[in-house]
């Protein structure tokens, strides 16, 4: 599970994927519930043409009741995407953003104690997080919000992220489901944007070793934290 990623700024937007953002970014510290940039199909061009719109981190289905929901959808499992009442629409209309980002963050447990790690590309380039996006409106005052969540997979068996999140003492090291964020490639992106779900399903997999490369951070502080961490760990789970 992803709760903080450093988000790509314009520059590097329009520079690596070839889209301007609607609206100026720069770079900074993501969290749940934030709004950041997320990169999508224009749905009315027969070719492939992008977009970049800001929205919330965090997605709205469209049964809410409110921008706010009283859980996270910061993370999608890719494995229940079909299923789950907050995704499977966006999932079902193909509505698959890319995330830009700098870096993501994930907790490691290895010493008994949450150790934050900080994970960026061997190339230096920024990182496409594989994601779902919607449009809410808000019936009571006619507004339309922009939302978008992380897709996940797992990483038990991946040799750098089945390392991270705190392992539950239930279940053993091979059924722990330890989760990773999905990169897409930057020659990958049309296909994940515009591509049929068989198109799609290869491309759900954790970081490949050979661009992955993670360290241990300084412990960021708590009066840094927006309300709701715990522990390295945002208080509420992945719906």
């Amino acid at each position: 599970m992803c709760t903080k990623y450093i988000s790509a700024d314009s520059a590097a937007i329009e520079s690596y994927w070839q889209v301007r953002p609607k609206q100026a970014w720069h770079s900074g510290a993501m969290y749940p519930r934030a709004p950041g940039p997320f990169i999508r199909a224009v749905s009315s061009c027969v070719a492939p043409v992008r977009e970049c719109v800001l929205g919330q981190w965090g997605l709205i289905p469209f049964f809410a009741t409110a921008a706010k929901l009283p859980y996270l959808t910061v993370n999608a499992r890719s494995e229940e995407l079909s299923e789950k009442p907050s995704y499977r629409e966006p999932w079902a209309r193909a509505q698959r953003c890319i995330v830009p980002a700098i870096s993501f963050d994930e907790p490691s447990w290895e010493t008994g104690r949450n150790v934050w790690w900080r994970f960026t590309r061997k190339d230096a380039m920024p990182w496409g997080l594989a994601g779902l996006w919607n449009t809410w409106l808000d019936r009571a005052t006619g507004e339309l919000h922009e939302s978008y969540t992380m897709l996940t997979i797992n990483a038990d068996a991946h040799p750098l992220m089945g390392r991270m999140h705190k392992p539950d003492p239930k279940f053993g090291p091979d059924e722990q489901d330890k989760r990773s964020v999905v990169a897409i490639e930057l020659d990958q992106a049309d296909r994940w944007l515009y591509g049929t779900h068989k198109e799609v399903q290869e491309l759900i997999v954790p970081p490949s070793m050979d661009i992955i490369e993670g360290t241990a951070v300084a412990a960021e502080p708590k009066s840094a934290r927006p309300t709701g961490f715990k522990d390295g760990e945002f208080a509420f789970g992945e719906d």
